[in-house]
């Protein structure tokens, strides 16, 4: 790849040249006693007519594309964790949609790790919320993402 295509302020498309020479990541067969998980970021859709403040507009064919190099490179992935995706304004409908798209890619890719985080996000705050609400919603996307 000689440059990257990025958007402009008026929504067209310009090449931005690299420079340098880029660090190809040595492949093979490795004998870990560990397997590295990457906390990989959804890639957003630049040029999406949405407010990113509000609502998230994601690139799902590249965020695919992303994890299947991981992958290849022998991580697994973690999805949905507090760390990447839902720290950077991804909701739990989003994760959940995360979580199914990343699952189905793995299927074909043998041996592809994933995790999926949990949590109460859908859950609007509330200081009637009791500790069976927490429980119940935990509970709900354990269930989401097991199905996944």
């Amino acid at each position: 790849m000689t440059g990257l295509i990025l958007p402009t302020t008026n929504g067209n498309l310009e090449t931005y040249s690299l420079s340098g020479t880029p660090i190809v990541p040595e492949r093979g067969e490795k004998n870990w006693n560990r397997t590295a998980y990457a906390a990989a970021h959804v890639v957003a859709d630049p040029l999406a007519n949405n407010d990113p403040w509000m609502d998230s507009a994601i690139d799902w064919d590249t965020t695919i594309a992303f994890r299947e190099h991981l992958w290849s490179l022998g991580f697994g992935v973690a999805e949905a964790m507090d760390t990447a995706q839902r720290g950077m304004g991804l909701d739990w409908s989003a994760s959940l949609e995360l979580i199914q798209r990343s699952v189905a890619a793995s299927k074909l890719h043998p041996g592809a790790l994933i995790a999926s985080g949990v949590g109460t996000d859908q859950l609007a705050p509330s200081a009637d919320l009791s500790i069976d609400d927490i429980i119940a919603a935990y509970e709900q996307q354990f269930e989401a993402v097991e199905g996944a």
